[in-house]
């Protein structure tokens, strides 16, 4: 899976940044604040996401954008669980791939083929048929708010 140590924190720090929110860094070998999956996974409390070098770059965008698809006035709250409803994790999971093309040596490609390798589970079998042939609702739950890059 692709990491930060490989793309480097600018170009997502620049990315959280235009939305509002703080990427913070946390140094090799500590744990990660906010992280509901423990080990190298991005970790969130209120606006701020955190990731460490070895943190996969798929695991940086699903958190930030589970904080971006929550109203704004529940992200000061959030600490380390943010899924609310199945619509707002499929917006989350939906926004990430299409965000994964804002980043350079990324895109929706290689992030949903790193989806798949982490073990995301989607009815139709992977990422990619999901996105591609079942995600109408989650585009539609981005665009009414405002969320299509």
């Amino acid at each position: 899976m692709l990491t930060l140590a490989e793309i480097g924190f600018g170009a997502p720090e620049a990315l959280l940044a235009r939305h509002g929110l703080a990427l913070a860094r946390v140094a090799d070998g500590e744990p990660i604040p906010g992280s509901y999956w423990g080990e190298c996974e991005a970790g969130l409390i209120g606006t701020t996401v955190y990731a460490r070098s070895d943190t996969p770059v798929h695991s940086l965008l699903h958190e930030a954008c589970h904080l971006l698809v929550m109203p704004p006035e529940r992200r000061a709250a959030v600490h380390t669980d943010a899924t609310d409803s199945v619509p707002e994790e499929d917006a989350a999971c939906c926004l990430q791939i299409l965000l994964a093309d804002q980043l350079p040596g990324v895109g929706r490609d290689r992030l949903m083929a790193d989806m798949d390798a982490w073990g995301y589970s989607f009815r139709l079998g992977s990422a990619r048929a999901w996105f591609e042939h079942d995600a109408e609702d989650a585009l539609a739950f981005l665009a009414t708010r405002g969320l299509l890059p």
